[in-house]
């Protein structure tokens, strides 16, 4: 299955499953859930985010007994959505798709936003997704050496990301650290999701961009963009020509890695958690949802509430350590 194609299935997943929940009975003495349940998504559509909460909201409802709408609250990296979900009242009803950068990368980053890593109710990861620098293909850039060589002989190079203190973001940053220089010696572009990111690059507006491999697979295997390498230790089998960081000299990267989790707001009840436990557990043996998600170069890698909140608080104080060391903290 390509791509587009992929996209179509999860579409038409999401429509019929949505039906089927919907046009059950109705019982308002029922347990949780008795009406269609909403994921955030704080970021654009097209991207990461975007993609892995229609792929829960097209295999979940057969599982959970309910429809799973998906819907977009983008804006500011995605502290607005994700301050939507903290604010929303914790019935089960209004859930977030968490992602690495607007759960950990901002509040690490960002000290003024209206919340914190750990105001949420964790419910378990979903994916892990390696980081690719991608390039379009009609660029001359095709290493990191490239890159470094042009930046140090003052030419003027830029890259987009889904905002400001976003993973990609700080990922980039690193990138620069590692060659000596300074956070200001390529230009950032800040958009308002990984989806409009990709399209500055393919439009020709900026020079590179340093994403979730979900993100950006389907450019590249459409020719339109080129990976220069991939974050993970060994290749990736959808993406096997592109080098891994270590191969490149720069196994730090490999701290870049997206993932996506559910979260809900600040006590949930106990019914509910469990309710989504189960849910999540049968979602890991769900081959449809173990297929769309592999599709998108994803790692499926469902875990627990506490097994989730002890990796986001890891995260979190890992993309902190960087900042302080590259002096991105916003007081």
């Amino acid at each position: 299955m390509q791509f587009a194609g992929l996209l179509r299935a999860i579409a038409i997943a999401a429509v019929s499953a949505g039906v089927t929940m919907l046009a059950g009975p109705q019982d308002a003495a029922a347990e949780y859930p008795t009406k269609p349940i909403r994921i955030i998504i704080p970021y654009d559509a097209g991207g990461a985010a975007d993609l892995q909460a229609r792929i829960v909201a097209s295999t979940a409802p057969e599982y959970i007994g309910q429809a799973v709408l998906a819907s977009n609250r983008t804006g500011a990296a995605g502290v607005t959505g994700s301050n939507y979900v903290v604010r929303s009242k914790p019935d089960g009803y209004t859930l977030l798709l968490a992602r690495v950068g607007s759960q950990a990368g901002v509040p690490a980053v960002n000290l003024n936003i209206p919340y914190k890593w750990n105001d949420y109710t964790f419910l378990g990861l979903l994916e892990k997704n390696p980081f690719v620098l991608v390039v379009n293909s009609k660029s001359d850039l095709h290493a990191l050496t490239d890159i470094e060589a042009k930046l140090k002989k003052g030419e003027k190079l830029s890259y987009s990301t889904g905002g400001v203190a976003t993973l990609p973001h700080i990922a980039m940053v690193m990138v620069l650290d590692g060659m000596g220089l300074k956070a200001d010696a390529m230009t950032h572009v800040p958009y308002k999701g990984g989806g409009a990111a990709a399209a500055a690059l393919v439009g020709g507006h900026v020079d590179m961009f340093f994403q979730n491999l979900s993100g950006v697979i389907g450019q590249i295997q459409a020719g339109t963009l080129r990976a220069l390498f991939v974050t993970t230790p060994e290749r990736v089998k959808a993406i096997k020509d592109v080098p891994t960081v270590k191969e490149i000299g720069r196994p730090d990267l490999e701290l870049a890695i997206g993932w996506s989790a559910l979260y809900g707001p600040k006590g949930l009840p106990q019914e509910v958690v469990d309710k989504w436990v189960d849910t999540l557990q049968k979602l890991k043996k769900d081959k449809s949802w173990n297929r769309m998600t592999t599709k998108l170069g994803s790692i499926p890698a469902i875990s627990s509430p506490s097994e989730m909140e002890k990796f986001a608080e890891s995260q979190f104080k890992a993309m902190r350590v960087v900042a302080e060391k590259v002096g991105m903290i916003i007081k």
